[in-house]
């Protein structure tokens, strides 16, 4: 289902976010963002919050091959067969296994085809510069578009299901 235009909700970003860290299973992150969110989350910060408690109290994954001596509860770092890991992860029965943030984390499992869905926020802004979230080589991947929320301030809320690569038309004359 395709939802357009969804503007009656005001608060719609932090609606979603709430929803999306309830609906989850468990939390994959890179090394940077895991000690980001533990440092504030797992620091208790905000109780009440959906999001904090979903954080605090569902598994926490760790890519890390320097991470030894994790302090927020819940967590296992996965070093060595990291894709080996993930997909075992991943074929456990249940919800979602989600990534926040960790670019590089993103970049690593696209390549490695271990994303099965993507949601992607678009904020009004242009900056300009910064850090790619996609790769700036290698094979390309196919998307379908899923749901598409907006709210009133211009966010857009867009989910895609990775299709495999995808198939080009040629020109012909």
């Amino acid at each position: 289902m395709v939802r357009r235009g969804t503007t009656g909700d005001p608060r719609g970003r932090s609606a979603f976010i709430s929803q999306a860290f309830q609906r989850a299973d468990a939390f994959l992150f890179g090394r940077r963002t895991y000690e980001i969110f533990a440092g504030s989350w797992g620091a208790g910060m905000d109780p009440g919050n959906p999001v904090g408690e979903a954080l605090n109290e569902r598994p926490k994954y760790v890519a890390s091959t320097t991470l030894t001596d994790p302090r927020w509860a819940n967590t296992t770092v996965l070093s060595g067969d990291v894709a080996a890991a993930v997909r075992e992860l991943g074929a456990e029965p249940g919800g979602e296994l989600q990534v926040w943030g960790s670019g590089t984390l993103i970049r690593w499992l696209l390549r490695h085809r271990l994303v099965d869905q993507i949601v992607l926020l678009t904020y009004p802004v242009v900056v300009g510069q910064g850090t790619r979230l996609f790769p700036a080589t290698g094979t390309d991947l196919g998307l379908e578009l899923v749901d598409l929320r907006s709210t009133p301030r211009g966010l857009t809320i867009q989910t895609y299901r990775t299709t495999g690569r995808p198939r080009y038309e040629t020109a012909t004359s």
